[in-house]
Formats: C-alpha cells, sequence, structure tokens
C-alpha cells in the first residue's frame, strides 16, 4: 500500500462537476489500495475575488484579517470535495490548516511553513478515510490564520507529503506535464517523461509556470517524487526527480520566458565604493528583487552606469525609493525601460558540455535579436532582449538546440 498526496489547483476545482470529476480520480487511488491526502486550491478566480474584496474594504487592509479573508476559498473547496467523495461512498473528511496544524511564520501574505501536525491525518488513514487539506493556508504560533503567497497551493501539498513521508505527491494541473517549452509559442514543443529538481526549480524561478517556485525547492530538499499530471486527461505526466534517477541526461531541458521584467539604467553613478551597496541596498529594504546586474567600466571617468532588471510590477516602487536614495548617491538619473522580457536556456548538461552559450548568442544574432543583459548560473544562461522578440527568440533557440519533436 502506497501513501499518496494528490493536489489539485484551481482550474480543476472550478464548480461541482470539476470537483466531482477530481473526486472520481480520488476515488481510483483509494480503490487502488492507496491511502490519499488531497490537497485542494479555492476555485479558479476565486483568490482573485477575495482580495479585490480586501481592496475595496480598504486600501490598507491589515494583513492578519487580509489572510482571513484570502484563505477562505481552500476552506470552501476542502469541504465541497468531501462532501463530494462521501456522496461517491469514499470516505472522506476535511481538515482545515489550523486543525492539523499547518504552523507557519507569522510573516501574513508570504508566511513559511515550520512544522505540519499529522497525527489526525494518520488517525484519518487508520479509519480509512480520505483526508482533504486546504492549500495556502496555516496558522502562526498565536493562532492566527496565515497565507503562503500566491501559488502556495504547491509548497502546501509538497509540506504534507514530506511530513507524511509520502510515496510520491502528484500535482495535477491545466497541462499534461511539463514541457520543452510553451507549447502555445511552439506546437513541437516536447513533454518531458523526467526532469531534475535542479532543472524545474530553474525553469520554474525564470518564468515557467508549472509548479511554484518554493514547492520544488522544498521537495527537492525533502526528496519527494513530484509527479505533474493533467486534471483532464489520463495521459502520462512528468515525473521530477534527482539527477541519479535519469540514465542519460540531455544537455537543454527546455527553453522559459518571463514578460515581468524592467530595465533600469542608473546614470552617472559616482564610481567609489559605497556608491552600489546604496542603490542595491535601498531596494533590499524594500524586498524588490533585482535579477541581472551590469555595470560598466569608468574608463577614465568619475562615475559610471548601473543597469538592473526588477519585476516589472515593481518598477514604480522601487522609482520612488530610488529618487529617496538620488541625492545620498549622486547619480544623475534614472532610465526606466518596460518594454523587455528574459529569455533562459535551462539543463544539467550544461555542467559537462562546453559551447552552449555561444549557441545561443549566435543563434539570437543571425535573427538579429540584439542581447541588452546576460545572467548565468550552472546550467541556467538568461538573457535580455526588447518583448518585440520574445516568440521568434523562444522558437528560435528551441530549435537550436534540437529540442523540437519530429513534424
Amino acid at each position: 500500500m502506497s501513501l499518496l498526496v494528490m493536489k489539485f489547483g484551481g482550474t480543476s476545482m472550478a464548480g461541482i462537476e470539476r470537483i466531482r470529476s477530481v473526486a472520481s480520480r480520488v476515488r481510483r487511488e483509494v480503490e487502488a489500495g492507496h491511502q490519499v491526502a488531497v490537497v485542494v486550491s479555492a476555485m479558479a478566480g476565486e483568490t482573485d475575488r477575495l482580495v479585490a474584496l480586501c481592496r475595496e474594504a480598504s486600501a490598507l487592509a491589515d494583513p492578519a484579517e487580509y489572510d482571513v479573508v484570502v484563505s477562505s476559498g481552500e476552506q470552501v473547496t476542502t469541504g465541497l470535495l468531501a462532501i463530494a467523495l462521501n456522496a461517491m461512498g469514499v470516505p472522506a473528511r476535511s481538515f482545515l490548516g489550523w486543525q492539523l496544524p499547518v504552523s507557519t511564520s507569522a510573516a501574513h501574505g508570504v508566511a513559511r511553513i515550520r512544522e505540519i501536525g499529522t497525527e489526525g491525518l494518520r488517525a484519518a488513514f487508520a479509519a480509512g478515510q480520505v483526508a482533504v487539506i486546504p492549500g495556502f493556508q496555516g496558522v502562526t504560533e498565536g493562532g492566527r490564520v496565515t497565507t503562503l503567497g500566491r501559488g502556495g497551493s504547491d509548497t502546501s501539498a509538497v509540506a504534507v507529503a514530506a511530513a507524511l513521508r509520502a510515496d510520491r505527491c502528484d500535482i495535477y494541473t491545466d497541462v499534461e506535464g511539463v514541457y520543452t517549452t510553451d507549447p502555445r509559442i511552439v506546437p513541437r514543443a516536447r513533454k518531458l517523461a523526467r526532469i531534475t529538481y535542479e532543472e524545474m526549480l530553474e525553469l520554474a524561478s525564470v518564468g515557467a509556470k508549472v509548479l511554484q517556485t518554493r514547492s520544488v525547492e522544498l521537495a527537492m530538499k525533502e526528496k519527494v517524487r513530484l509527479s505533474v499530471l493533467s486534471s483532464f486527461s489520463d495521459a502520462p505526466g512528468t515525473l521530477v526527480v534527482d539527477e541519479d534517477e535519469i540514465v542519460e541526461q540531455e544537455l537543454i531541458a527546455g527553453v522559459a520566458y518571463d514578460r515581468n521584467e524592467a530595465k533600469v539604467t542608473i546614470v552617472d553613478v559616482p564610481d567609489r565604493p559605497g556608491a552600489v551597496a546604496a542603490i542595491f541596498g535601498a531596494l533590499a529594504d524594500a524586498n524588490i528583487n533585482v535579477d541581472m546586474i551590469v555595470q560598466n567600466i569608468a574608463h577614465d571617468r568619475p562615475t559610471t552606469d548601473v543597469t538592473f532588471t526588477i519585476p516589472r510590477t515593481e518598477l514604480a516602487r522601487a522609482r520612488t525609493i530610488l529618487d529617496a536614495v538620488r541625492s545620498e548617491v549622486g547619480f544623475a538619473r534614472l532610465i526606466a525601460d518596460e518594454g523587455v522580457v528574459k529569455v533562459s536556456v535551462v539543463g544539467v548538461g550544461m555542467k559537462s558540455h562546453a559551447g552552449v552559450a555561444v549557441t545561443m548568442f549566435r543563434a539570437l544574432a543571425e535573427r538579429g535579436i540584439n542581447i541588452q543583459a546576460i545572467t548565468t548560473s550552472e546550467i541556467k544562461i538568461s538573457v535580455l532582449i526588447a518583448e518585440e522578440y520574445l516568440e521568434l527568440a523562444v522558437r528560435v533557440l528551441h530549435t537550436a538546440y534540437g529540442l523540437d519533436a519530429p513534424a
């Protein structure tokens, strides 16, 4: 008998008929002899509706009360799925985050899981019940409801699987697995049978929307075997596993992109120790993530230019913060460009192969696509380009690395 954690996202839970379909999938696993815990998201669009209500009530809502409101969507789907399962003859009971408990930090809206109680879950399994758990929500030491941030239900599912030492955590989405790139841009994108934790983590961090970054980090740390599957078909999915479980490693696993990028150039920054630290320190204090950084060499000038990227959604806030430190730092002006995107190639095979970067740069150059900034890791190369070239760049790179499926 295996112990499985099944997680279903908002599109899978969007209405009673889809919830019944989810219940049928769960019943199939129970009839196969498995013990099952199910983690659910709110119905598609429900969290956005609840967020909008909070903002309508107050532009500066108390974070703790905000969490009470936005976590309620998962409570509804948890109860509805338990009802649907019981109606099908599958014994089930629901658990809310505070009942397990899912103990978290007190950082409302972006809480981190510290521990998950499993006594109640194991008692449910012993009684032959399916345990249905809301994703996204937890509780502080002081008993206040918290939420884990957008996409946090994936993290909830992996944390439950780790706490239970589950045999596998199945993440059900609206796609059939992890593809070499977005099939909407490249129809010949291939579905991967297996991908390493490292590759999945890099793909998630540079724009791939299949899994939430924190969930992959946790799965890698706790050695939780993940499977990405579709709620709407029985097609085989993609397994996310350790590198040593993949016999023959591909050079490149996939091409990803991120539209939420803005380029900022700080002009005439004094070329002295501490100037750049003051710029990035101010952004760090405001929890604004900086990605690519390029600093020009002064060449006999007393000043230099510094270019970097931040999330496009943070640009207005970053302007305000940098304007506040302008006199302290002594830079001349700030130039912002929202018409950029980040395109990345990811693959564990980069560790042992030369020429990966030049293939990327040459393929883009041959199509007249200018690279504005570059950043790398051991298994990733990302470039910043003009937004108008996004789809062309993704198609060109997918072909250049031999990722296209046979015609």
